[in-house]
């Protein structure tokens, strides 16, 4: 197949082929997980019907994190099953980005049931997961190098990003500064292409809005708040990958997998039933917020009668915020499957309303609500993750807010230095920076020393001559030999 397809079609346009068949595969596999898991919301909170069904949120995420452990232990027997970007940076270095094909359609039963039933993590690392191994997978099944394959890994990812959030330009970036180990002008293409297919095929068969922002100007006397908003981000960033690292630790500490899933899910489940906005991935908050209700955050909850009193607002909101990072990481480390994407748009969201908020309240100037909720969305993103233009790029595309580049830029790079600062690698790529196993974000020698592999190094296939041969007899041999 690969040597026929050299005949016929040139190697540019065959990659630009492939990367749309990606993207139109991914497209479909992140509308089919946003769909199962918003069904699977939609019954456990609206369908089922019972007059004591509030207490039963202290157990429904317990019982996603179970059916998904469940599943992969019954159904992922010979593949190795994981979460989160850091195993896909690991396979892109170190093994030739093979990705396991079952990962096409185990991510998004997982985090499907894991998200459905009150899992507060988000589905972005699940799908970017899912669409690195479709592209994988095609460019194995069509012969293609090492470069090539991971060019379509990068081009799922990126189809992943534009079919969960329809913003083409912002899978795109997410590849490029955080898959790729180096970027190219001619592998663009292909990662536009894939990009933008698949966000009209998402759309075509998942079309909602994810937020609706009426955007307004910026004025230039918010400045010195927007920085503020940044350093709170800034620091709030290095704490949430300490609180990542010190949940890990915890739960690595607990053998099994079922009391693991036990006491995440006791935990979680008292988190979601004290603060409903935590169940899921929580951008119905967020959405909101944005159209004004600043009560949105203490609703439903057991303190919902002090929805009138503006500083009850500002503390429980406060206290939701740490309580969002620190049940996504119980979340995780229980063995739900998701991600951290969701759930820092969701944080510097709230942060962002606390300050503006709060300034508001004070009355020490009047700010606008919901561009502040926007910059902090991506400041918090683009920190986190150490990936400031996806925050920037996402954000603006998502809720059209391009009017607010220069705030989203001054936020988004303020918090990232300040996280740069204290840790040089991501949340992703820190465990392979401890194990010595980070390559392609390091210069480009280095990572092609790295990927190299001795065993295909080394020549077997040598003339052997013995000491009693004559030059003569050996010497169409030693002609045709290297």
């Amino acid at each position: 197949l690969n040597a026929y397809r050299q005949r016929k079609i040139s190697n540019r346009n065959f990659l630009v082929i492939a990367a749309i068949i990606v993207g139109v595969l991914a497209g479909l596999a992140a509308a089919l997980l946003k769909t199962i898991t918003h069904h699977i919301e939609e019954f456990l909170q609206s369908d089922l019907h019972w007059e004591y069904k509030y207490y039963l949120y202290l157990l429904f995420p317990m019982l996603g994190i179970l059916l998904s452990v469940m599943y992969v232990r019954r159904f992922i027997r010979r593949g190795k099953f994981e979460t989160g970007l850091t195993p896909l940076l690991y396979t892109i270095s170190k093994k030739s980005s093979k990705v396991e094909t079952h990962n096409i359609y185990s991510q998004i039963i997982t985090a499907a049931l894991t998200v459905g039933f009150g899992g507060s993590t988000g589905l972005e690392a699940p799908i970017v997961t899912s669409g690195s191994s479709i592209g994988s997978s095609v460019g194995r099944f069509l012969g293609l190098s090492y470069r090539e394959t991971t060019l379509l890994l990068a081009c799922g990812a990126a189809a992943g990003i534009a079919g969960a959030f329809n913003s083409p330009i912002a899978g795109i970036v997410f590849a490029i500064e955080i898959l790729l180990p180096e970027f190219t002008i001619p592998a663009f293409i292909p990662l536009l292409l894939s990009s933008a297919t698949a966000a009209v095929v998402a759309r075509f068969f998942y079309n909602e809005q994810l937020f609706y922002l009426l955007t307004e100007g910026w004025k230039t006397s918010s400045l010195i708040y927007y920085i503020i908003l940044a350093v709170v981000i800034g620091f709030f960033s290095i704490y949430f990958g300490k609180a990542n690292f010190a949940i890990k630790q915890f739960f690595y500490k607990i053998n099994h997998p079922y009391k693991k899933v036990v006491l995440g899910g006791l935990i979680l489940g008292a988190l979601v039933f004290l603060f409903p906005t935590l169940y899921g991935e929580g951008y119905i908050t967020i959405k909101n917020l944005l159209k004004g209700d600043m009560s949105t955050v203490i609703n439903n909850s057991i303190f919902s009668s002090y929805s009138n009193f503006p500083s009850v607002i500002i503390l429980f909101t406060l206290v939701t915020v740490f309580a969002k990072s620190i049940a996504t990481l119980v979340t995780l480390g229980a063995g739900g499957n998701g991600g951290i994407f969701a759930p820092s748009l969701i944080i510097g969201g709230l942060l962002g309303f606390i300050i503006a908020f709060t300034i508001n309240t004070l009355g020490i100037a009047e700010v606008n609500v919901a561009n502040f909720i926007v910059a902090g969305m991506a400041a918090s993103l683009g920190s986190i993750m150490h990936a400031p233009l996806t925050g920037i790029f996402l954000i603006a595309e998502i809720t059209g807010g391009y009017i607010l580049m220069v705030p989203l830029m001054i936020t988004t790079a303020i918090a990232y230095l300040i996280n740069r600062s204290v840790n040089k690698y991501s949340i992703y790529t820190k465990p392979l920076a401890e194990k010595g196993q980070l390559s392609h974000h390091e210069d480009k020698d280095t990572t092609v020393l790295n990927m190299m592999k001795l065993k295909f190094l080394v020549e077997k296939d040598y003339l052997i001559l013995n000491e009693n041969d004559l030059l003569n007899d050996k010497m169409a041999d030693i002609l045709q030999s290297k």
